[in-house]
């Protein structure tokens, strides 16, 4: 035990003399040794993303089946952020706006009715005031397109390329007309506001 004691002590000094205190302390500060002071720039850089859209015309099919696919890709390769996508239905949203007033316009009659349907009796105003369950589904007959972000960081450029090489080349989303759009492309800002308007 005595022995092992003497071990560590001798070496102590030659730790320290590799490698100083000071010179660790400054190598945690940002410039000058000073908590109160601001560090220089951030180390995080702006992460550039591309997007991919598909148009699938009316065939529905295709779209789920694309769906599924980037599904299991963000899974099996764990590309959870990287890999984002959002289905666009320009016809069905205006119907759906339509059909968000429409229920709207009629819950405003019941509740207006419900005054009256409660002095007839408890059983009566059961029955009209549960609301039909309507499920809104997309128009089978509308145009389906798929708009994909992929999202890599600046060190990742060669599995971003591979991508976007990788997903037009596949069977369900090659017959869609893939059109890939850059960072430095034009309609870059339109497509991204798109992008962040979808649900």
């Amino acid at each position: 035990m005595l022995h092992t004691l003497q071990f560590t002590i001798r070496q102590m000094p030659l730790f320290f003399a590799v490698c100083p205190p000071i010179r660790r302390a400054k190598a945690n500060f940002c410039g000058r040794s000073h908590l109160d002071l601001a560090c220089g720039a951030s180390q995080t850089r702006f992460m550039a993303h591309s997007y991919i859209r598909f148009d699938f015309g009316t065939d529905e099919e295709k779209a789920q089946q694309a769906r599924h696919k980037l599904d299991g890709w963000r899974q099996a390769f764990r590309l959870d952020k990287k890999l984002q996508y959002k289905v666009d239905r320009p016809e069905s949203a205006a119907a759906e706006a339509a059909s968000k007033s429409e229920p709207a316009a009629a819950l405003s009659e019941r509740s207006k009715g419900k005054a009256a349907e409660k002095a007839k009796g408890k059983a009566a105003s059961a029955k009209s005031s549960a609301p039909p369950a309507e499920k809104s589904t997309p128009a089978a007959n509308g145009k389906v397109s798929l708009l994909v972000r992929l999202y890599f960081s600046s060190h990742e450029k060669l599995s971003e390329q591979r991508w976007l090489d990788r997903i037009p080349s596949e069977e369900p989303f090659k017959s869609a007309s893939p059109k890939v759009v850059h960072h430095s492309d034009p309609e870059f800002e339109s497509t991204d506001k798109q992008f962040e308007a979808l649900e």
